[in-house]
């Protein structure tokens, strides 16, 4: 059985932060280039130079995209085969989070309880961990950071199937022109269908960070992607929300299997940035 150290562990989330939070992933860079190529308002194409500008500059200096340096969110795929030795695999991760903010000097953004008190961790910890067992005996690990001008227009709806595609168009709708500007638009949106209420939207957080240009397996799906795009792109919203034909770069779509009384489907959102990094150990 092959091992994996805590320590190598910990060392790869630090860095994986940092380089989320201040290097955009090569589909991002490529989408920013072909929605100034389309976007028909001089004001959207002023503003989305603007952005590639600030991408540019945080990756040249070291420094975040974003003042927003989000709560991690992180995917862990374990091989089945794999063993971690030297301590807990989530200690290893949060640690690592810990450290990449502390020392990349990223903005602590985590409170230590939601509703009362309030009061800030310090570290950005604890993350927000999910862990799947695959086969094999790697680790890979997918962290997102989750700015909340984008993740506080995330929404869920439990539908019934008697709502239909018309009744996940609607609800997608919604969502668009319910985040408007806030969200930092051009956006990447993830859309989550099936499962119960938990899974729909972790679902739609898995698609939200899916590389942009990729489409659904599914034909049937990959054509809701697009025509799920032509609604945001139609909403009017435009880049930064000051109006034009560019509100997303891509809808991503992830389903899963359901109840015969059930459509849940889930809308995560994700700013121009769809902050994200991976590694596997």
């Amino acid at each position: 059985m092959r091992e994996i150290k805590y320590e190598d562990i910990a060392y790869s989330v630090e860095k994986l932060c940092i380089e989320a939070c201040c290097v955009q992933t090569k589909d991002i860079k490529k989408a920013f280039y072909e929605a100034k190529a389309k976007e028909s308002s001089m004001l959207g194409k002023i503003i989305l130079d603007k952005l590639i500008q600030n991408g540019e500059i945080a990756e040249q200096s070291g420094i975040p995209i974003c003042q927003d340096t989000g709560m991690a969110v992180v995917f862990l795929e374990l091989g089945q085969d794999a063993r971690i030795v030297n301590g807990y695999i989530e200690d290893a991760v949060n640690e690592g989070v810990k450290n990449g903010y502390i020392n990349g000097y990223l903005r602590k953004s985590v409170v230590a309880e939601p509703l009362f008190e309030r009061k800030n961790t310090n570290d950005n910890t604890p993350a927000i961990i999910h862990t799947r067992i695959v086969k094999g005996d790697k680790l890979k690990i997918t962290l997102a950071v989750k700015g909340f001008g984008s993740e506080n227009k995330s929404i869920l709806r439990m539908l019934v199937p008697a709502d239909g595609l018309e009744g996940v168009k609607k609800v997608f709708s919604e969502a668009i022109n319910l985040a408007g500007p806030n969200a930092c638009p051009p956006l990447v949106v993830g859309v989550g269908i099936g499962g119960t209420i938990e899974q729909a939207a972790l679902l739609a957080k898995k698609a939200a960070i899916r590389e942009v240009g990729s489409h659904n397996s599914d034909e049937r799906y990959a054509k809701l992607e697009d025509e799920l795009l032509e609604i945001a792109n139609n909403s009017g919203v435009g880049p930064q929300g000051l109006g034009g034909n560019m509100t997303a770069f891509a809808v991503n779509i992830e389903w899963f299997p359901t109840h015969i009384a059930g459509l849940p489907v889930a809308i995560n959102i994700n700013c121009h940035a769809a902050r994200h990094a991976q590694i596997e150990l």
